[in-house]
């Protein structure tokens, strides 16, 4: 808990696979909407968002990671010089 309080790790990480999943499942809720609503697009609008939601979700997530990734290898640089 220390580690938290004190800014030691790193909280955002675990976060990101939970908002993950949000986005994914938003992106077949919306995919699935678009599909069978009358005024929504149609079929292929719809599979069209569901497969740009979970592409666009993953690149976004993935971005976020790398930054994170990034910092933890650039403390363990820092941490070797001391």
């Amino acid at each position: 808990m220390k580690d938290i309080f004190f800014f030691e790790s790193m909280l955002t990480p675990k976060i990101i696979t939970f908002v993950y999943w949000l986005m994914l499942l938003g992106a077949v809720i919306s995919g699935v909407t678009t599909m069978f609503v009358q005024y929504g697009g149609g079929f292929w609008a719809g599979l069209g968002i569901i497969v740009g939601g979970v592409i666009g979700a993953r690149i976004w997530c993935e971005l976020l990671i790398v930054l994170f990734k990034i910092h933890e290898n650039l403390q363990k640089i820092a941490n070797k010089s001391e």
